[in-house]
């Protein structure tokens, strides 16, 4: 087993980490009262982007931000464990066969039947969202493009679509990530194998390079809100394979330049702030925009949070169903259900900003999904830990 993750999870999971739903809420509050006292703040340091043509592509605030949400995920990851992966055909394989080829179509449906149909309602029948033009395609105000229409929104030609589409697009972007950071602890407490779910983190981060933008672009598209490749492209570039290659490298010359004893007690340890300032400013200068639909509409999070949980738990299930059936151990069937049920919610809350903008229906979707990652993934480690008996000796 990896020593890095083995002592950085031998006493648990972390303060932060669990109570990560309580910082979510208290960011919820701060967002939403800093864009009643100070509304331009937030849009003032979005604004701040790197432009093509005349519309906004990446934020640099924000971009910096999910860097540093990505960098310290990537770099705890020991690539070298992917060769490992041949001794684990069989649960590497149901992880592979669940989180690509079921887990972003189920997400979709159940998505669309709570959002589109059930809860349309509530949400807003006739409710709209405004989102940023499709990076490469140039459309004209009135021009209409998937289930949207160009308008002047603010002075700034903005996408209008139905609102409950923008949040059915943050709900794709969270089903097209597995998650490749917090596994890591929920396989720990759990009792899991911690050398597979390592196995399984470093290939899915590899796997995401491609998968991500080929499923996520697809559904996108059967969404009625379709997104250039382009624009996909660049958004797996900066926010997927920048830090990735980042972490790789200065992991490589740090632990040969210092060694492997003081990249794993300093180094790391130096991260956990960074990481946390860099989420928690995301999620303020997010809600700062989203406060006003929230206070119309404060049960929004909840209409996103059913489905998201819903979706949570069958892909656990039918993870755990199938390991069970492929005779797997304990050890290893319980990593391959979470990493399937967990979702990489830093790379979605990335792609949703760059893609649709901070103030979009989608990104405010893929917070939800951290709102409910902790207490739902506990409840299934729970559920693990007393279950372990029908797998036999492990």
């Amino acid at each position: 087993m990896n020593e890095c993750i083995a002592e950085q999870q031998g006493k648990g999971i972390g303060f932060f980490e669990r109570y990560l739903t309580v910082w979510v809420i208290l960011c919820i509050v701060a967002g939403i009262v800093l864009g009643k006292i100070a509304p331009g703040v937030a849009k003032t340091l979005d604004g701040m982007a790197i432009y093509v043509g005349e519309a906004p592509v990446v934020s640099i605030p924000i971009a910096l931000c999910l860097f540093f949400m990505m960098y310290p995920i990537m770099v705890k990851i020991d690539f070298a464990e992917v060769l490992k992966a041949g001794r684990s055909v069989k649960p590497v394989g149901l992880t592979l066969f669940i989180n690509w080829v079921i887990k972003p179509f189920t997400m979709y449906a159940i998505s669309v039947f709570f959002l589109g149909v059930a809860f349309r309602g509530l949400i807003g029948a006739d409710a709209v969202d405004y989102v940023k033009l499709p990076l490469g395609v140039d459309l004209a105000v009135g021009d209409a493009y998937g289930a949207g229409q160009v308008v002047l929104h603010e002075g700034v030609r903005m996408l209008e679509v139905p609102l409950w589409r923008s949040y059915l697009a943050g709900c794709i972007l969270l089903g097209v990530a597995p998650c490749t950071a917090m596994v890591l602890v929920w396989g720990y407490l759990a009792r899991g194998n911690d050398g597979l779910t390592l196995v399984m983190v470093a290939i899915n981060s590899l796997t995401m390079l491609v998968l991500y933008g080929l499923l996520g672009g697809f559904l996108l598209g059967v969404g009625k809100l379709p997104v250039p490749w382009q624009a996909l492209l660049l958004s797996i570039g900066i926010y997927v394979a920048l830090p990735l290659v980042a972490g790789y490298l200065s992991r490589k010359w740090l632990i040969a330049a210092k060694g492997d004893a003081w990249f794993r007690e300093r180094f790391l340890h130096l991260l956990t702030p960074v990481t946390i300032i860099a989420l928690l400013t995301t999620l303020v200068l997010l809600f700062s925009f989203k406060g006003d639909v929230i206070l119309s509409n404060p049960l929004t999070i909840v209409w996103i949070a059913i489905p998201l949980f819903l979706q949570t738990v069958l892909i656990f299930a039918l993870g755990y169903v199938l390991a069970k059936t492929l005779k797997l151990s304990y050890q290893d069937a319980a990593p391959a259900a979470m990493i399937g049920a967990s979702n990489h919610f830093e790379v979605a809350i990335a792609t949703a900003t760059m893609l649709f903008g901070l103030s979009s229906g989608a990104a405010l979707a893929t917070v939800v999904g951290v709102l409910i990652e902790v207490p739902v993934m506990l409840m299934l480690v729970r559920f693990c830990t007393r279950t372990q008996s029908w797998f036999g000796e492990g």
